[in-house]
């Protein structure tokens, strides 16, 4: 890559090791060049920013953005004239396409509309760097030397337990990132998609040091861990995507014998923030700027629950982010990290990792995790909003919503057949699959909660007229 990645991780060290004035000093310096880079080179952002300063190193100063108002824009947001939403979108239909260069030379990557729309993401080389340097400079925070070192002895492999065939972050990432053939062979992708007996076959030949994947998956593997099937020896598990509760992450460590981290981001800013082992999500500020705030998006202050948080992505150019709600509720700490970090440390109101469960042709019960199901929809072209609701123990209701000028039939029936199937190879074709008639509903929350399990939907945590 012609971006590089060591240099990005030494510049990291160094700013940490010069405290957290450095890194906000750098923080503020890489915003300025943002928003000067924006507006040179974005349509959408020089009328956005017409009138303010010729240096920006205020985020306040800046106006709100979101995924909405963006992805209507898309042509004009975009840094690079090559890079148009119907050139995007051809690319997005074509499954095969996953994780190959778009435009010759970026990442696109879409995300679910669990905010109420559906985006597409365009990623450059360098904010591709910046995320494996900070990823690299975290992870070995989390192991120390002694843990770097087992590392380095069982080979530094790196299982990635996530989504594949679709255009997913860490998939789509990892096939630019990971293409030459040394790190093919430490750093292996497993499909999510895949089978228990898959994964667990999968994962005790390749025997990874590290591994990273969907909190629900990997629940259900440290259950295979503790009854003796998946036999592997980790240093440390990551999950990502969804929160986990404290009982559970002392479950999946006690299984795997492993440190239990996690870390908060996104698709728009996927290294916001480095984890803590005590809970926390610490801002990485050199390169990101994360706001909480409340309904009309005014700062909220430290020890009290934000209503969403805007979040800037200080290192990708051909899509620059920049005061964006992401729509999560954040409750900054006020009060110094026992950790010993000094960066602003933040808890998230974020989804739970959690499972469906219908019962097994010949008893007991087969769960699927919420994210697999999740994915398995995302990635089927044309799909808008998604909501699949469990309201019997062996029913599953997909509720959709289809993109404007697509085949609206074609999209249905791609999205029930590739659910009948993935049910079926796990055992489940007797599941009632049910197509709704109404649109996705609101949670409390105001997000679309896209997997709403057996338990939860017997609890009403739907707001039925779509308002919190």
């Amino acid at each position: 890559m012609r971006e590089s990645m060591l240099g990005r991780l030494r510049e990291a060290n160094r700013l940490r090791r010069l405290g957290p004035e450095a890194m906000a000093e750098r923080g503020r310096a890489r915003l300025a060049e943002q928003v000067a880079f924006a507006r040179a080179n974005s349509p959408f952002y020089r009328r956005l920013y017409r009138g303010l300063p010729d240096r920006v190193t205020d985020p306040a100063l800046l106006p709100v953005t979101g995924k909405k108002s963006l992805m209507a824009e898309f042509d004009d947001w975009v840094t690079d004239r090559a890079v148009t939403w119907a050139a995007a979108q051809e690319f997005v239909a074509d499954p095969e396409s996953a994780g190959r260069p778009f435009a010759g030379r970026y990442t696109l990557i879409t995300t679910s509309g669990t905010t109420g729309a559906p985006g597409i993401f365009v990623v450059d080389e360098r904010a591709l760097t910046v995320n494996v340097a900070l990823a690299s400079r975290m992870r070995g925070a989390w192991l120390g030397a002694a843990g770097l070192a087992k590392a380095v002895a069982r080979g530094g492999r790196m299982a990635l337990v996530v989504a594949t065939g679709g255009h997913f972050l860490v998939a789509a990432g990892s096939e630019r990132l990971f293409a030459n053939p040394v790190t093919r062979r430490i750093v292996r992708v497993f499909s999510a998609h895949a089978s228990m007996e898959e994964l667990v076959a999968g994962l005790n030949r390749f025997r990874p040091a590290i591994v990273l994947g969907y909190a629900s998956v990997l629940s259900l593997l440290a259950r295979e861990q503790q009854n003796g099937g998946l036999r592997i020896d980790p240093l440390l598990v990551e999950t990502a995507g969804e929160a986990i509760t404290p009982a559970e992450r002392e479950r999946m460590a006690a299984a795997f014998g492993a440190d239990i981290r996690d870390t908060y981001g996104a698709t728009e800013c996927p290294f916001l923030t480095d984890g803590c082992a005590h809970g926390w999500y610490h801002a990485n500020s050199d390169w990101a700027v994360l706001e909480p705030v409340d309904a009309d998006h005014r700062p909220v202050a430290p020890g009290e629950l934000s209503h969403t948080v805007l979040v800037s992505n200080l290192a990708n150019r051909i899509q620059p982010i920049l005061r964006y709600d992401l729509g999560d509720s954040v409750l900054q700490r006020p009060d110094a990290c026992p950790c010993g970090n000094p960066q602003p440390a933040f808890q998230v109101r974020g989804r739970v990792a959690n499972r469906l469960a219908f019962l097994a042709p010949g008893g007991g019960t087969v769960e699927i995790p919420s994210m697999v199901l999740n994915t398995l929809i995302d990635r089927v072209p044309g799909v808008g909003l998604f909501q699949a609701e469990q309201p019997a123990p062996m029913a599953l209701r997909i509720r959709l919503t289809c993109a404007t000028g697509v085949d609206a039939e074609q999209v249905w029936r791609t999205v029930l057949d590739g659910l009948a199937r993935a049910l079926a190879d796990r055992g489940l074709g007797d599941v009632d699959l049910q197509r709704a008639a109404e649109p996705p509903r609101q949670s409390r929350g105001g997000k679309f909660r896209t997997v709403i399990p057996f338990e939860s939907a017997q609890h009403g945590e739907l707001s039925h007229d779509g308002k919190p």
